[in-house]
């Protein structure tokens, strides 16, 4: 029976990771940093199916301890400050957290246990301001986010242990991915509770950030299958992980309330206080400034051939179905609220 240890477990990603490697006979350990109140987060309903172990990003001894409590066969580093907006906020705390905590765990891995094969949480934002369309493996990377430069130094010193000390160590370079555990400060997220609690007439209407940003988005339970796969195969490499499409948050928001049978009117004359345009009883989206980035990153358009073609791997969830789930997962939970 293989060990794993997932950091970030209780994520949107370390739980859709722990389930599948459950599914596959793995013994899962997670790590966890100590709070006043415990709190499992998506892992709730498989809690009792992981061993969990107090530990931080922050504090290698911590890991150290995990990786000699575990004796992990892989390593899944998804632990992260991951809000783009919340970088801005709190620009040390993601460097931290996003990239000296990589070497954190490398080196827990270096000291412990080095044949273990470890698995770095890389990320489209690394591109930023894009230097060719679509980006691969090869296109040179240009952040525009604290957190897009912390996690392009978890990117690079993953590279740099691997080649330095040959640890198998991947980096998989995903694109945007959501699902219904995604976090409400996310916009996708935002955008589907505010359609179910706007159709439920909990909610007058949505505001929203730049519309106009395009973005690969695809489902997290598919990403997770590919991440599995790197550490699966006969050596280490670095993948974009992606579907080829690209929508605007726009197309995402219209999409999200077409499912509820809604459609969307941008904020415009003739609006009532509620948020409905009288004349045709359309949604009222506004457009709100304040939610625009320092330093906006336009287009993320992935090009996952190399996933596809060395290691298998192949998105099975469409960006509808995708929207759909959401959409319909919190009008369930919306409904259900006193």
């Amino acid at each position: 029976m293989k060990h794993a240890l997932i950091t970030g477990i209780t994520g949107q990603d370390g739980s859709y990771l722990a389930e599948l490697l459950l599914e596959k006979g793995y013994e899962v350990y997670g790590i966890m940093r100590r709070k006043s109140v415990v709190d499992y987060g998506n892992v709730e309903h498989i809690k009792d199916k992981i061993h969990f172990i107090y530990a931080d990003m922050t504090d290698p001894v911590s890991l150290i301890t995990a990786m000699k409590i575990s004796m992990a066969d892989e390593v899944y580093n998804l632990a992260a400050q991951s809000f783009v907006a919340t970088s801005w906020e709190q620009p040390l705390a993601t460097a931290n957290i996003d990239a000296i905590g990589v070497t954190n765990m490398l080196e827990a891995i270096r000291i412990v246990k080095p044949e273990a094969r470890f698995y770095q949480a890389s990320t489209s934002e690394m591109f930023g301001l894009v230097q060719a369309v679509p980006q691969c493996e090869t296109t040179p990377f240009y952040p525009r986010s604290p957190y897009g430069v912390a996690k392009l130094y978890g990117h690079w010193i993953t590279k740099n242990y691997r080649e330095s000390y040959n640890l198998f160590a991947c980096s998989g370079i995903l694109f945007n991915h959501e699902s219904e555990r995604r976090g409400k400060e996310f916009v996708t997220r935002k955008i589907t509770d505010a359609a179910a609690r706007i159709k439920l007439g909990k909610q007058e209407r949505v505001e929203l950030g730049n519309l106009s940003a395009k973005r690969d988005w695809g489902h997290s339970k598919d990403y997770v299958r590919a991440m599995w796969l790197m550490l699966q195969a006969d050596a280490p490499d670095d993948y974009v992980v992606a579907t080829g499409e690209t929508r605007t948050v726009r197309e995402f928001t219209e999409t999200a309330f077409a499912h509820l049978g809604m459609k969307i009117r941008w904020e415009g004359e003739g609006v009532d206080e509620k948020g409905i345009d009288e004349a045709t009883g359309k949604v009222v989206v506004k457009v709100n400034p304040q939610f625009f980035r320092p330093a906006e990153v336009e287009l993320l358009l992935g090009d996952p051939t190399k996933a596809e073609t060395k290691l298998g791997w192949k998105r099975e969830i469409s960006f509808s179905d995708l929207v759909e789930r959401m959409v319909k997962n919190d009008f369930e939970l919306v409904s259900k609220e006193n």
